[in-house]
């Protein structure tokens, strides 16, 4: 029995995604996000297009894959302090319907973003650049991989 925790899960990080309305709260702040770069006057759809997907990779970079731990005190012994919140969801089992809602999502923001800057390459370099900072620590043969010593602690 766990005196003081509000919750029942070993560790509430890995059910966090799962939970009721979290992929709609998703989408929606990725929409509100594109809604005000679009109502900045000096922003040109295509410019308003790229920096939503770039915004929204960077923070899902940082969110998902650089920030280690738990914001919540766990009773795993402190096993969450050297996991990243991906290598986290879900208890590390690969292909789930959220690992697989998140991977998908940022490939639908590039290639909505692609589409409306007609693929000029400038846009295109920086949200294909983008895209794959997000995906590539997503993928199963990087799991708990650390590369050149980054994030290591």
């Amino acid at each position: 029995m766990n005196v003081g925790v509000a919750h029942s899960e070993v560790n509430p990080n890995t059910r966090v995604m799962n939970s009721r309305g979290m992929w709609l709260t998703y989408a929606l702040g990725v929409g509100m996000l594109h809604i005000v770069l679009l109502s900045i006057p000096f922003f040109t759809v295509p410019v308003a297009w790229t920096l939503t997907n770039v915004i929204h990779n960077l923070g899902m970079y940082v969110f998902l894959h650089a920030v280690k731990g738990t914001p919540f005190e766990t009773p795993d012994q402190g096993k969450a302090r050297l996991l990243t919140h991906w290598e986290q969801l879900d208890y590390g089992v690969q292909f789930t319907s959220s690992r697989k809602f998140f991977t998908i999502s940022p490939i639908i923001l590039y290639f909505l973003a692609s589409f409306y800057t007609k693929y000029d390459p400038t846009h295109f370099i920086l949200n294909t650049a983008s895209l794959l900072t997000v995906l590539i620590p997503k993928l199963p043969q990087l799991h708990g991989v650390r590369l050149f010593g980054i994030n290591k602690y």
